[in-house]
């Protein structure tokens, strides 16, 4: 069976792509890995001995960084409904953090320590609707700022990915009520023509 035209396409974009080629080559699990790199150098997210909670981590690309960044003093609590793969300095809880018995063993994993920040990559499965992945999406990073508001210190940081469309500007409102500093960036790694940017909450209420 021939592959459609338009997976063809993607494909040799993904291949051709600098980003995945330079993951490659620097051992990095996904191209999503600059993408946290280049909020680093904006916003100085990370700190050494930090603690820190990855939402959707798999497959690792900013759990890895985040731990780098963390030092061999902080740590990086992970999780995603996938699996991924082990990494140095890296706990990772399988499951969805939405779910009761998932979210207590990601607290007791941290064991009474509330996180200096929140990361989120997550991305909903996207069916090509965008009536059905907007919706999704938004649902998705309103759990991880409801996540992050349960377990940031007072002034830590959150950092989501969000989609723009119905439902940016409410949720940059809620952002702004929750932290003294809000600012959207779009990373030199994300693809122009993608709908995704980051948003950064820092100074938790």
């Amino acid at each position: 069976m021939s592959r459609s035209k338009s997976s063809g396409s993607w494909l040799k974009e993904h291949f051709d792509d600098p980003y995945v080629k330079l993951a490659k080559e620097k051992g990095y699990r996904s191209r999503a890995s600059f993408k946290l790199l280049d909020l680093q150098e904006k916003d100085r997210l990370f700190k050494k001995g930090m603690t820190v909670v990855d939402l959707g981590a798999a497959p690792g690309g900013w759990s890895q960084i985040a731990a780098q960044l963390v030092g061999d003093n902080g740590r990086v609590v992970a999780s995603d409904i996938l699996p991924m793969d082990a990494l140095a300095g890296v706990e990772f809880v399988q499951g969805d953090f939405t779910e009761e018995s998932v979210l207590n063993e990601i607290l007791a994993i941290m064991d009474g320590e509330l996180a200096d920040l929140v990361i989120s990559d997550m991305a909903p499965n996207m069916s090509g609707s965008n009536s059905i992945d907007q919706p999704a999406s938004m649902y998705l990073v309103e759990l991880a700022l409801e996540m992050a508001k349960e377990v940031l210190k007072p002034k830590g940081s959150f950092v989501a990915k969000v989609f723009q469309g119905e439902g940016f500007d409410q949720y940059v409102l809620a952002m702004r009520a929750t932290f003294d500093r809000v600012v959207t960036r779009k990373p030199d790694s994300s693809r122009a023509r993608s709908r995704e940017v980051y948003i950064i909450g820092q100074g938790f209420k």
